[in-house]
């Protein structure tokens, strides 16, 4: 499989590569997978920028994948209020010459949303058919980048929220957790969320998960795609410091005592059943992070 990767700086793309190949590629170079199956490019935001329409179509003409997949966005959520233009032609408007390009390809394509195009009103785990009421710049612009990418016919979105992983080669991109594993590592009290619900998402599970969606030929569409739960960033906390063996050294806030220009979804997380009926099981999130840290402390 011929595999165009955007967002080579992030999370996410980094789990993506090495789930499908071996590390980040130039624009042109292919990288051929450990086990000869996959071929990887994954060009960095300086080699092309997804904002150029023209440009997309060229480098995936050029390239000829059998997948599209899309994890680049725009995720200052906080300064997307003040920078709607850029927000939307990160999140929506490339996202629809991505997959226009994809289609003209005859190429697969995968997004990747978030649980932010959701108002936080609910009192159980969000499913793929429930309405979408976003609540800010940022959340708008993912949700008509959902919108978008469902427009070509064999596209797979998949929302996935609170994500943490390990770093690609070379990048500085680390992650929530990773800033809070810092802090607590160094005695300083991290502030984290005692009411805000989620569904973390684990960015390794979340490229196995999009690499058997792809090669079982799943269904196209809407999938959530965390690990299985719901939790605070407080519970979080405490359970990677009783992992880590560290001192719980954090200072418990709630969205109502926080002044953030955009609003933030107090119950936000996801169900993924769809997922799970597709035959994709995804671990606790308890289980992710076990692994993760475990990963962490063996580097």
């Amino acid at each position: 499989m011929r595999v165009f990767v955007t967002g080579g700086e992030g999370l996410l793309a980094a789990a993506i590569v090495r789930e499908f190949g071996s590390r980040p590629a130039a624009l042109g170079e292919i990288i051929r997978a450990d086990e000869g199956s996959h071929h990887v490019v994954a060009p960095r935001r300086a080699a092309l920028d997804i904002t150029n329409a023209e440009a997309v179509h060229r480098s995936v003409a050029e390239m000829r994948p059998d997948v599209v997949i899309n994890c680049a966005a725009y995720n200052d959520v906080d300064a997307a209020e003040d920078a709607a233009q850029t927000a939307l032609r990160i999140n929506a408007f490339a996202v629809r010459a991505l997959a226009s390009a994809a289609r003209t390809a005859g190429a697969l394509f995968v997004h990747f949303g978030t649980d932010f195009v959701f108002d936080g009103q609910a009192s159980r785990p969000y499913r793929e058919e429930d309405p979408p009421n976003p609540r800010g710049v940022y959340a708008t612009s993912k949700l008509l980048g959902d919108w978008f990418a469902l427009e070509h016919p064999e596209a797979y979105v998949l929302r996935v929220e609170s994500l943490f992983g390990e770093p690609g080669p070379g990048t500085k991109r680390r992650g929530s957790l990773a800033t809070l594993v810092q802090r607590m590592r160094n005695g300083e009290a991290a502030p984290v969320f005692t009411d805000r619900t989620v569904s973390p998402s684990y960015t390794a599970d979340v490229a196995r998960a999009t690499r058997m969606l792809l090669e079982r030929r799943a269904a196209p569409g809407l999938y959530h795609c965390v690990n299985t739960g719901a939790t605070t960033w407080a519970a979080i906390a405490a359970e990677a410091a009783r992992l880590l063996d560290l001192p719980l050294s954090v200072t418990p806030i709630t969205l109502d005592t926080v002044a953030l220009k955009a609003r933030r979804p107090l119950y936000s997380a996801l169900s993924n059943a769809k997922l799970a009926e597709a035959g994709i099981a995804m671990p606790k999130w308890e289980e992710a992070l076990a692994v993760h840290l475990k990963g962490i402390a063996a580097s």
